[in-house]
């Protein structure tokens, strides 16, 4: 009964261990294909069982994906979370930084762009030609 007992406090179905850490079941099964998170063993007419290193795995990977980690970037990462390597782990967040202010570069002038047509919406007069039409148009 003991171990019955700590089997059921340390594992996870997939179904519990998606929700544990806060993904799709198919988020999970993916990830596996991926070998971003290890498939145990099912046993013979039974249901394989996850440990809580599998949802803290999972939650790293929501995480870094919630941050813009590519998954290539959060396989890197999980390597790098086995044997700390702060210089290299530097080095992928300052890439990913980058991209993260060139979007919100492009996400400015995108919402000053879409603020000029709207605008230009509240000052026309005439159903008939529309500028933010006009605008996709050209």
């Amino acid at each position: 009964m003991k171990g019955k007992l700590k089997r059921n406090a340390e594992s996870y179905t997939i179904a519990r261990l998606a929700e544990a850490a806060g993904v799709n079941v198919e988020t999970v099964r993916y990830y596996q294909r991926l070998k971003l998170v290890p498939e145990p063993r099912k046993p013979l007419g039974g249901i394989r069982h996850y440990a809580e290193a599998d949802a803290e795995r999972l939650r790293f990977i929501r995480r870094a994906r919630e941050m813009g980690f590519t998954l290539t970037e959060v396989a890197s990462l999980l390597t790098l979370r086995k044997r700390p390597s702060c210089s290299t782990t530097r080095e992928v967040a300052a890439t990913n930084l980058r991209l993260v202010d060139a979007r919100i570069r492009k996400l400015r002038k995108l919402r000053q762009e879409l603020a000029l047509l709207v605008a230009a919406c509240d000052a026309n007069k005439q159903d008939a030609s529309c500028p933010v039409i006009r605008s996709l148009s050209s």
